[in-house]
């Protein structure tokens, strides 16, 4: 289906500071630690900001990680809605064929409340432990864990709760979390393709998982924002959306000062010191300010994300006006002239050395470390530029080192390669994995023939090479 374009105005007319979002993306591109993929700023519903770094774009889909949550926990306020669940209702009543299972007292008590508020009464995370017990059916996996302590009384931010959550929705209604919300989520708010990866059970993974665009994120703030309202059509019930935009478990631990993940817990959404939000591993980010009636939808690569938040509060909250602002029409502009020509810079690297320009014609590098899953490296040069291929299993992903910039290839997964010779013996490139937060970075070492690579963050989900993407792309 195509997109329907949100509606779009000048950051002066909404109030917005033009100066404000400058000030944000120079210290974005400042932090030696941040890689921003996409900003998108929603003020009283109209868009007034949205930019790329290339090669990142505007139609890629993107690896939300747990930001998933956010869309699992709407697609439960509306089974909800439709009498599916209940969120007082015994987990257990929902896998009746694990009664016999299930003995521990606790775990019999747990709620589709607690699941969903991250308060099954486990102190930690359950995910290798209930894998461990049954790694094909993570639910009963997870409901033999027995809890620490009684339920709704503890958080713990536990990936098994948010997929119970989700395996309810999906054995209740008899469709997959994106089949059931693309009638009822995706179409009327005008989101386009979205797909999620799913588990050896064949369920959509819930807790993580969700490819989709910013724009779809952005999007799902705004009904949130919105009280669950879209175009003057209720979508999901004020209930639903107060209940999950609450507090509902106190996650503080007494620390002073306290950071934005130290602010209690709703329904698959956190609660910030200024509204509330969704967010994935490596800076995904939906940030919802009921009062400043805004949207902010973020994606990157970093793992300093309580950095990303604070600089959103130094710099963008003083942008928020409370009136339209006068006489700025240049300064909107020259916003809006830099957020079409975002770019994250190319890696850095010389031309082909001439002096070895025989030796580098053909060569195969081996693994320079036990840890690097690609099984070889192979180097050739040829009118059309320099081509590196990854070899994985036999699977193959082929790339071609352009000078100065970016060379992106679709197949058989999305990258983009940027790089060079660092000195005559040496090829440096990365290798961005365009619908993930993940770049490679690649060393061929040209004396020993072996190659090493290094992630710059380390993806969650074990891939193979010619899977780091989008489901429906291998």
């Amino acid at each position: 289906m195509s997109v329907r374009p949100l509606p779009q105005s000048t950051p002066a007319a909404q109030g917005v500071d033009a100066d404000g979002v400058h000030a944000f993306l120079d210290a974005l591109e400042a932090s030696p630690d941040i890689a921003p993929h996409s900003l998108m700023i929603l003020r009283h519903g109209h868009l007034v900001a949205s930019g790329w770094w290339a090669p990142y774009a505007q139609d890629r889909l993107h690896l939300l990680y747990s930001l998933s949550k956010s869309f699992t926990a709407t697609a439960a306020g509306l089974a909800a809605a439709e009498g599916l669940i209940r969120l007082d209702d015994p987990v257990i009543s929902y896998f009746p064929e694990f009664e016999a299972d299930i003995t521990d007292p606790r775990s019999r008590a747990m709620l589709v409340r607690h699941v969903a508020s991250m308060s099954s009464g486990h102190v930690a995370e359950t995910l290798d432990r209930a894998q461990a017990i049954d790694r094909e059916e993570l639910v009963r996996g997870f409901l033999m864990v027995p809890p620490d302590r009684d339920p709704g009384t503890v958080f713990a931010y536990n990936q098994p709760a948010t997929y119970t959550l989700a395996a309810i929705v999906q054995r209740v209604t008899g469709q997959s979390l994106i089949d059931y919300l693309r009638p009822r989520l995706f179409e009327p708010l005008g989101i386009g393709e979205a797909v999620w990866q799913r588990d050896r059970a064949g369920r959509d993974l819930g807790f993580s998982g969700l490819h989709s665009t910013t724009d779809a994120v952005l999007r799902l703030g705004q009904l949130y924002l919105q009280n669950g309202v879209w175009e003057g059509e209720r979508l999901l019930p004020a209930s639903w959306v107060a209940e999950a935009t609450r507090p509902q478990v106190s996650n503080a631990d007494g620390s002073p000062g306290g950071t934005d993940w130290k602010q209690g817990y709703g329904l698959q959404f956190w609660m910030s010191r200024h509204g509330y939000r969704g967010d994935g591993a490596y800076g995904q980010f939906c940030v919802v300010l009921p009062e400043h009636d805004a949207v902010i939808a973020i994606t990157e690569e970093t793992v300093q994300m309580q950095q990303v938040l604070d600089l959103i509060w130094e710099h963008l909250l003083p942008a928020f006006r409370p009136a339209p602002l006068s006489g700025r029409e240049q300064t909107d502009a020259a916003l809006a002239e830099r957020l079409a020509g975002l770019a994250l810079p190319p890696a850095a690297g010389k031309p082909a050395p001439a002096e070895r320009a025989e030796e580098w014609a053909t060569v195969e590098f081996a693994p320079g470390e036990p840890s690097a899953r690609t099984t070889s490296v192979e180097v050739a040069a040829g009118a059309d530029g320099t081509r590196l291929t990854l070899v994985e299993d036999g699977h193959r992903i082929e790339l071609r080192l352009v000078e100065n910039g970016w060379n992106v290839a679709e197949e058989p997964v999305p990258t983009a390669v940027s790089g060079g010779w660092t000195d005559t013996g040496t090829l440096e490139a990365d290798v961005i994995f365009l619908e993930t937060p993940h770049r490679l970075t690649l060393t061929c070492s040209l004396p020993d023939r072996t190659f090493t690579a290094r992630w710059h963050t380390q993806p969650l989900h074990p891939l193979p090479l010619h899977a780091m993407g989008a489901p429906r792309s291998f």
